[in-house]
């Protein structure tokens, strides 16, 4: 027994040994950094400035690569079509749809826009179109706050309105975007987008969308009446050809709702629609 503990302490030992005689390896001794190593202070020292950028001579891995930039507080721009399609409703109507934004800014603030609205292809005419313009300010890592205005320019008569908003990140990665409207003549609306991404695959992906609109008050002149006014429920299939460019298909159903829903139906208005839908996503 002993003679076999022996050879078991032999064995367990060698790698210990086999480390040490190598001056590469082996952490006891001089010979485990190279010759030229030396400790560097990477913590910015009280009253110290923060590099922008890695200076191409100065000791360190980063000189093999030149000047590297550290990421800093930039100011970026982009443009984003979440929806740009074309839908075919069940009324025989045919209609270009699009809902684009923009913006430009650094990590907490940004100028951005918004614009959304429809185009009938059968009466060569617009029918619903609106811009906005906001002041966005990042709240938390995932949510920002909108303050700004907006102006619709059809249906006619056209109206301006402040508006607040919140956009973000829910939990359970569900995309919301909440805005609240004042308007020139003192009406109070609201908003409320949800959307889902539900990735099939790295490249196919099902996405679930909700829309409702509120009204604080009735406004005849404009369809709408106290309380919920209507809703629009949709899902769409999306394949990215790149993270950049990615055509879609699906379907639409929207609703009049409440005292809105009933009033529209009274005076022989359309309450609700369905619709196939084609269409494009993409940025830049």
């Amino acid at each position: 027994m002993a003679r076999v503990l022996m050879i078991l302490v032999c064995v367990l030992a060698l790698p210990a040994v086999a480390l040490g005689a190598n001056g590469t390896e082996s952490r006891s001794g001089d010979g485990y950094f190279p010759s030229d190593y030396r400790e560097i202070e990477t913590d910015p020292q009280a009253g110290e400035d923060i590099r922008k950028y890695a200076p191409v001579d100065s000791p360190g891995p980063h000189g093999n690569f030149g000047a590297q930039p550290v990421h800093d507080n930039q100011r970026f721009a982009t443009f984003r079509a979440d929806r740009f399609e074309h839908q075919w409703r069940d009324d025989n109507e045919e209609i270009l749809l699009w809902d684009v934004s923009a913006w430009v800014g650094n990590d907490f603030n940004k100028l951005s826009a918004e614009s959304e609205g429809e185009f009938s292809l059968d009466e060569d005419e617009v029918e619903e179109a609106g811009a906005e313009l906001f002041y966005t300010r990042t709240l938390s890592t995932f949510w920002d706050v909108q303050a700004g205005l907006r102006h619709d320019f059809e249906p006619d008569p056209s109206r301006s309105f402040f508006a607040l908003g919140l956009q973000g990140l829910a939990p359970l990665w569900l995309e919301m975007d909440l805005k609240a409207y004042v308007s020139e003549d003192g009406d109070v609306s609201a908003a409320v987008e949800a959307e889902y991404e539900l990735f099939i695959t790295q490249r196919l992906q099902l996405s679930p969308r909700l829309e409702a609109g509120f009204s604080a008050q009735d406004v005849p002149e404009y369809e709408t009446w106290q309380g919920m006014t209507d809703l629009t429920l949709g899902a769409r299939l999306l394949y990215q050809i790149r993270r950049k460019f990615t055509p879609y298909i699906g379907v639409t159903w929207s609703r009049k709702i409440g005292e809105t829903g009933h009033n529209v139906d009274k005076e022989g208005g359309d309450v609700e629609s369905a619709a196939l839908v084609a269409g494009l996503r993409f940025w830049f």
